[in-house]
């Protein structure tokens, strides 16, 4: 018997991986321009940086991440080419965040059994979403872990790096008085809070192939939703005229709005979120709905409409608006930062920092609109 004959005896067939690396070839190479060294298939990825010899001060930015239980709904699917989109917008719309270019990425799959067209799937979608935000995919790794995990079950996960300048590096220390708070819209649920999202549904005998009329579709095909890719078009913001106006970013993930908003706001700084100025998408509400709970209850778990923040100058924030707009990402100003007396007493409503980071204070007010 030979080596790989045992190997797949005991429940890992190779041959199976290297036919997933074929299938998704042509998609991760896609990425690659011309920084990029030694094709697909290496050790390591390699990575020309000798462009940074034009930055008086560069520094490396780098971000990981996962997509959560969101993976449960695309096995229960069986439909693997959005959950790639996901991965990448948890970890390179992190990198943004300080203003960095994202400039690589490499992503790991740990799954039951190598399919190959499901490894395929994921990690072409993994390839568009890195190609649509000016990512090379440089690297990965499938590993098979039978007896570990089920046949059908996998996890994803990936790191990425990106590069800014030292004096363009965004942040709460950048933050001012009547500096203006843009919201930007989500595109759903993004990957975050889908523990809750599975629980309200197995409370109440909902299958993801299970119609619904307020959304339009299927319950699983409207939970598995992409998450919108922020960093692309957020480059662009950042290279253009407007872009020093730009502060400070956040990235609404785990830890749900106002949390993720005090992250880049400086200590003895205040926001009031009006949330009358957005309204949560049909999914917020139904969910809410189900679980007989109010919109407000949810906020330190979904992003309720809201996918990213931009804090800004005050002056340039209607060309910010509007330019976001014209990038494909619909913003509004959803409130104004402001300093002075303390406002940090949890039972006016008020968070303060979130994740080890002792930032601003945030709160949401008034009333969602219809």
């Amino acid at each position: 018997m030979s080596a790989n004959s045992s190997y797949a005896a005991a429940g890992v067939d190779t041959r199976a991986g290297d036919l997933a690396v074929e299938l998704m070839k042509e998609a991760v190479a896609a990425t690659h321009g011309p920084n990029v060294l030694g094709g697909v298939g290496g050790f390591a990825g390699l990575f020309d940086l000798s462009f940074v010899k034009d930055y008086e001060r560069p520094l490396l930015a780098t971000s990981t991440d996962g997509v959560g239980t969101k993976i449960a709904i695309a096995q229960a699917l069986d439909k693997h080419d959005t959950i790639g989109q996901d991965l990448v917008g948890m970890v390179v719309d992190d990198i943004i965040v300080v203003g960095a270019k994202p400039l690589f990425m490499t992503d790991y799959i740990a799954c039951g059994k190598v399919v190959p067209e499901r490894i395929a799937s994921i990690v072409t979608g993994i390839a568009r979403a890195c190609a649509d935000t000016g990512t090379a995919l440089v690297g990965g790794e499938t590993a098979e872990h039978p007896g570990l995990m089920g046949a059908d079950d996998y996890d994803v996960a990936g790191a990425a790096v990106g590069v800014v300048e030292g004096d363009r590096l965004l942040g709460a220390e950048r933050v001012v008085d009547g500096d203006v708070v843009i919201a930007i819209e989500s595109s759903g649920l993004h990957s975050n809070g889908f523990s809750l999202v599975r629980h309200i549904l197995n409370g109440k005998g909902i299958g993801y192939t299970d119609a619904s009329a307020e959304l339009g579709t299927t319950w699983g095909e409207a939970l598995l939703e992409p998450t919108r890719l922020y960093t692309g078009p957020l480059v662009q913001l950042l290279a253009g005229a407007n872009g020093t106006a730009v502060h400070s970013l956040s990235h609404v993930t785990g830890g749900g709005i106002a949390a993720n908003l005090a992250r880049v706001l400086p200590i003895g700084s205040r926001v009031e979120l009006d949330r009358a100025t957005w309204s949560p998408a049909p999914v917020f509400r139904v969910l809410n709905e189900l679980a007989g709970t109010m919109l407000e209850s949810t906020e330190g778990t979904w992003n309720l409409g809201i996918g990213f923040f931009a804090v800004v100058e005050a002056s340039a924030a209607p060309a910010i608006i509007a330019e976001l707009g014209t990038l494909g990402l619909p913003a509004w100003q959803a409130g104004t930062v402001a300093f002075g007396d303390a406002a940090t007493a949890a039972a006016d409503g008020w968070e303060q920092g979130a994740k080890g980071v002792d930032g601003g204070a945030v709160r949401l007010i008034g009333s969602y609109a219809g």
